[in-house]
């Protein structure tokens, strides 16, 4: 617990989900994100729902993790995702995203990402992939080959979920390739993180597909 909404749960060696609670009209609501070691500092992906989020993250990788933040990569351009870039920009610290999360983020009025990543690429320990359309059009997942952790972010629902989530962006119809193609991209994930709730294995992106058959 790094404050009374921020904790950090270790995943794998290196590897960390942290979970930050939003308060205001998503109130109670919780979301994912990782920090994951890389050499000597490490890189945070998704950065909380709100500035203080992602500065107790920071302080936290810096202070206690001896492993401070250099880089971070948003999935997508909801505020779970993005709403801490703005202390990140205040540290000089480069938030990394697609170039359709950056103009979605400003259409939105949400904080946006300074730097651009391709469709699929390394990033550091990380491979990123961008499956297609599914929970929004944008919606990265991220993968720590190292470990087998698979971050699917909000393209990806936990084991209890009982429907898709907020659907506002999201491409049903597109939704089901997508998974079908971040299943062949990334065939060893054996630990799967979705964007809220509890990780799990496999069976969410099973649960995930069967969800959208409904």
């Amino acid at each position: 617990m790094l404050a009374k909404d921020v904790r950090v749960r270790r995943m794998a060696p290196g590897v960390w989900m942290h979970v930050t609670e939003a308060g205001g009209d998503w109130a109670g609501v919780t979301a994912n994100g990782l920090l994951v070691e890389d050499g000597d500092a490490s890189i945070l992906v998704d950065t909380g729902w709100t500035p203080k989020h992602s500065q107790a993250l920071l302080t936290w990788a810096r202070d206690t993790l001896h492993h401070p933040v250099r880089a971070a990569v948003v999935t997508h351009f909801h505020v779970d995702r993005t709403g801490g870039i703005p202390t990140l920009d205040a540290q000089g610290i480069p938030v990394h995203a697609r170039e359709d999360t950056a103009l979605r983020a400003s259409k939105q009025g949400n904080p946006v990402p300074s730097k651009r990543l391709a469709d699929a690429q390394d990033f550091g320990p990380l491979s990123v992939f961008f499956p297609g359309a599914g929970h929004s059009p944008d919606n990265l997942v991220v993968m720590h080959p190292a470990s087998g952790i698979l971050y699917g972010g909000c393209f990806i629902k936990d084991a209890h979920a009982k429907s898709l989530g907020n659907l506002e962006d999201a491409d049903v119809a597109a939704w089901p390739s997508s998974i079908q193609r971040e299943r062949e991209h990334f065939p060893n994930a054996r630990i799967i993180i979705p964007g809220h709730e509890q990780p799990g294995g496999p069976e969410l992106l099973d649960h995930t597909e069967a969800l959208l058959k409904r």
